[in-house]
């Protein structure tokens, strides 16, 4: 049985990975509430899962003209040196801190989206596309 529920982790988390959302969003929750893994290593089955999906759907995204590489270095860099720290500041929270921070992560992002999603009913714009580059 928990074979099956692993796989129904690894397709939600491709899903979402694949289309660039994050598929840690759903995984690590699955993981954790479902299947009962340590909050730490379910982080680490995500960015290690995260590795082979994220290449191949960047060489999709890619191949289709879906990558918009101006500004790139900016984001890379900053992102690169945020993600050393917060990983060793996991390395050494405990447990229950990552998975409240995680929690309210989840929370912020719920009301952000359900927001939005309001916004659009209302006939209010919230998708036109815009240049983030150049203001």
């Amino acid at each position: 049985m928990s074979f099956l529920v692993y796989l129904l982790c690894g397709v939600l988390g491709g899903v979402l990975g694949g289309m660039g959302m994050g598929g840690g969003t759903v995984l690590i929750p699955l993981l954790t509430l479902v299947l009962g893994v340590p909050q730490r290593t379910a982080q680490g089955v995500n960015l290690l899962s995260f590795l082979p999906m994220s290449l191949l759907a960047l060489a999709v995204h890619a191949k289709g003209g879906l990558l918009d590489r101006r500004g790139l270095i900016a984001l890379i860099v900053p992102a690169l040196l945020c993600s050393v720290l917060s990983s060793l500041a996991a390395a050494y929270l405990p447990a229950g801190m990552l998975r409240q921070g995680f929690g309210l992560f989840l929370c912020g992002l719920a009301v952000l989206i359900f927001h939005k999603s309001r916004a659009s009913a209302h006939g209010r714009p919230t998708d036109r596309p815009r240049n983030i580059y150049n203001k």
